[in-house]
């Protein structure tokens, strides 16, 4: 049975965005698993000794049950330059353990720190990051993830950042391009120049 990951931002022993992953978790055990059984991450998550001070992944490995809850501590990796790389049948709406695929595009970005996927034209997702893009008023982020990430759905429903369609061919459309994930929210996440892409 494959598993499924929940990524959660540990800051000094609080876990952070705990509503938005306990409404992603639920709704994909519903979908996957039919399962309709609540289990509540908040009650679940006891977060040890050792990651009450610092920076951590908190990892929920599940599926139908909660197999594994690891804490690891978290380094945020520097990102200066993208590659677009093309993958019209790749598939990640669900937030699976196994990234084989992902981690196969991943190997395609030569030189640069990262990659932007693009998808039937259409820009989606970096290696484990949604997109935000400025065009010197306001952000934007693709329509076309390939993944919900909770903090795209935080920033979103807080009206910080908007959906649109963003192409190919729109990228200069923008001047900057930003990741962000779990992890890394408007003041963690990088914050690269457009002309940082390359093609």
């Amino acid at each position: 049975m494959y598993q499924l990951l929940e990524t959660i931002k540990c800051a000094d022993g609080r876990l952070e965005n705990l509503e938005f992953h306990q409404a992603r978790f639920s709704h994909t055990r519903k979908l996957k698993f039919d399962a309709e059984d609540e289990i509540l991450l908040e009650q679940q998550i006891q977060v040890p000794g050792f990651a009450q001070t610092g920076l951590f992944r908190c990892r929920v490995i599940y599926g139908r049950q909660i197999e594994k809850i690891e804490f690891i501590p978290h380094v945020y990796r520097v990102v200066n330059s993208l590659q677009l790389v093309v993958d019209n049948n790749i598939d990640y709406q669900f937030k699976y353990a196994d990234r084989k695929n992902l981690e196969a595009l991943f190997e395609k970005r030569g030189t640069c720190d990262d990659i932007i996927i693009v998808k039937n034209g259409l820009i989606t997702d970096s290696f484990s990051a949604n997109l935000v893009f400025f065009d010197g008023k306001k952000w934007w982020t693709p329509n076309t993830p390939l993944l919900r990430g909770t903090q795209r759905e935080k920033l979103l429903a807080e009206g910080r950042i908007n959906e649109t369609r963003i192409t190919l061919a729109s990228l200069s459309d923008f001047t900057k391009v930003g990741l962000i994930n779990a992890m890394s929210d408007f003041e963690k996440m990088p914050n690269l120049e457009i002309k940082s892409i390359s093609i």
